[in-house]
């Protein structure tokens, strides 16, 4: 019989990652997310649920995740099921169901953009609006790229199509 795993996911962060390394210095980073779900139910009232997801980054995807994200924000995650087990401290048998991601894609526009996280790179208002992405910045540094310099007129807004009037 053949087998699918794959899960997608779009939500919030409910806390900072937080990135760490296995022996070997590979990185893994652990979050957890909010997925909510509104309905109609029978009774006609609108209703909300709300499911809580554990999810595991590797390597270069788990470093990316953490420079960037906070909690609160969106994100969407491609990855698969990972069934966990251990004995707790008690000797009682543990499991739960956690996402290894595999791919992602940061969600929300630029005002979700404006609070980089605590020792994150921030955006530049240089990049013109857009998410900093990796290699944005120097390896070595923190040096923000040049952008063209400031126009001395404000610009009217008859030729830009972001404005919606």
């Amino acid at each position: 019989m053949a087998s699918f795993n794959k899960v997608i996911l779009a939500g919030n962060l409910t806390r900072d990652p937080q990135l760490s390394h296995t022996p070997n210095n590979t990185a893994v980073c652990e979050f957890g997310m909010a997925i909510n779900r509104k309905y109609k139910g029978g009774d006609g009232q609108q209703h909300e649920d709300v499911c809580f997801v554990d999810c595991q980054a590797w390597g270069k995807t788990g470093e990316i995740i953490n420079q960037y994200m906070i909690k609160g924000k969106p994100l969407l995650v491609e990855g698969r099921l990972t069934f966990d087990q251990w004995q707790d401290k008690q000797g009682q048998k543990r499991s739960r169901l956690r996402v290894t991601v595999e791919n992602f894609q940061f969600l929300g526009g630029q005002d979700d953009q404006q609070a980089p996280r605590a020792g994150g790179r921030q955006e530049s208002p240089e990049m013109g609006g857009r998410q900093p992405q990796p290699g944005d910045y120097g390896p070595s540094n923190n040096q923000r790229p040049q952008g063209p310099p400031p126009s001395d007129t404000a610009p009217s807004g008859e030729d830009d199509p972001n404005i919606p009037f």
